[in-house]
């Protein structure tokens, strides 16, 4: 198990083994888009981590594809989609204004 923390809310859920980062943040009552369904095709859930990154598997092709089309991607930016908790250590995440209805 490993703590998930989001921003800019300060919102902690404790989150599974295997969970990806987009399910934990929609079971914490978090708005995230994601328009493709999981599949890495829209973007939508791009987000920053903040702490943690060591924590989540690693960026896969596909995900790499789609984030090398976002405007503003760095050095922390994830798909929610993509990124899986391996439950090794807590990690923070930060939602992206236009991403999260704010």
């Amino acid at each position: 198990m490993s703590t998930v923390t989001i921003l800019p809310s300060g919102k902690t859920i404790e989150v599974q083994e295997g969970t990806s980062l987009l399910d934990a943040i929609l079971a914490a009552g978090e708005k995230l888009m994601h328009k493709c369904g999981g599949n890495a095709e829209c973007g939508s859930c791009h987000i920053f981590v903040q702490a943690g990154k060591k924590g989540l598997s690693k960026t896969a092709a596909p995900e790499h594809a789609r984030l090398d089309t976002i405007v503003g991607v760095g050095s922390k930016s994830r798909l929610a989609c993509q990124a899986k908790v391996l439950g090794t250590e807590d990690i923070t995440v930060e939602l992206l204004g236009f991403a999260s209805g704010l």
